[in-house]
């Protein structure tokens, strides 16, 4: 089973190799990532975040108190340098919302049965089964991978600059992160694959030995030098096709 539908300004792809998966549970995935959009999008005035912001939304729903607790866990664990909650600026979660409701999908295509899927949303990709094989886009080569890593149970999130331009901000300094052109993460869960790519990216250079040394976290990133870094553990794939 194939899909691929456009969900809060990017594809999503997803893959199911199941045999005898039912359609509703591609159903169920896309349904989701677009309640998501609706209530969790800072670009929606009438979502849950628009309305917090504004003040308008005086308990904020489970999901929403979730989402945040981890926006304020980042922001603790950098330093500052992760921040939602920039000043002149409304309130952006983002960068917790995409992983985390992606991996929620992830968890929805298991409980219906699935054993071997790919889920790529923008790029930040879970996998199930496999191996399944990655690449990740060269920061400055539209055209060319700098790495391809194999996933068997993961997920793999990288935070650059190529797509978006200078839109992660040092909330130390509240200007554009320097110090890398790109890191990715490969963590358990791409709610910790996303969350720590961005946080990691926020902080430059340093950004790199902090990630790595979380648990679980193998890091891959091109420095504003244009040199890479890479921890031990991460999953390089032998030379062969990419898949995801």
């Amino acid at each position: 089973m194939r899909r691929v539908e456009q969900v809060m300004g990017f594809p999503v792809s997803l893959r199911i190799d199941d045999e005898g998966l039912p359609e509703s549970a591609a159903d169920a995935v896309f349904a989701w990532l677009h309640q998501v959009d609706a209530r969790f999008s800072p670009f929606k005035p009438d979502s849950e975040v628009s309305r917090l912001d504004r003040g308008e939304l005086p308990d904020p729903s489970e999901d929403l108190t979730e989402i945040l607790g981890l926006c304020e866990h980042y922001r603790t664990a950098t330093g500052g340098a992760f921040d939602v909650r920039l000043p002149g600026r409304g309130l952006d979660p983002c960068a917790v919302v995409k992983g985390w409701s992606v991996q929620r999908a992830a968890e929805l295509l298991r409980a219906a049965g699935a054993k071997r899927f790919c889920l790529n949303a923008g790029g930040d990709v879970v996998t199930a089964g496999g191996p399944w094989r990655v690449g990740v886009r060269h920061p400055e080569h539209a055209d060319q991978l700098c790495t391809v890593l194999q996933l068997t149970d993961g997920a793999v999130a990288t935070s650059a600059r190529y797509e978006r331009g200078d839109h992660i901000i040092d909330g130390r300094t509240g200007r554009p992160a320097t110090g890398l052109l790109s890191l990715t993460v490969v963590a358990p869960t791409l709610t910790e694959a996303d969350s720590v790519a961005t946080a990691a990216f926020a902080m430059g250079a340093e950004g790199v030995e902090w990630a790595a040394g979380l648990e679980g976290c193998e890091v891959f990133a091109v420095d504003a030098d244009r040199q890479v870094l890479r921890t031990p553990g991460f999953p390089t794939a032998p030379t062969g096709e990419t898949v995801a």
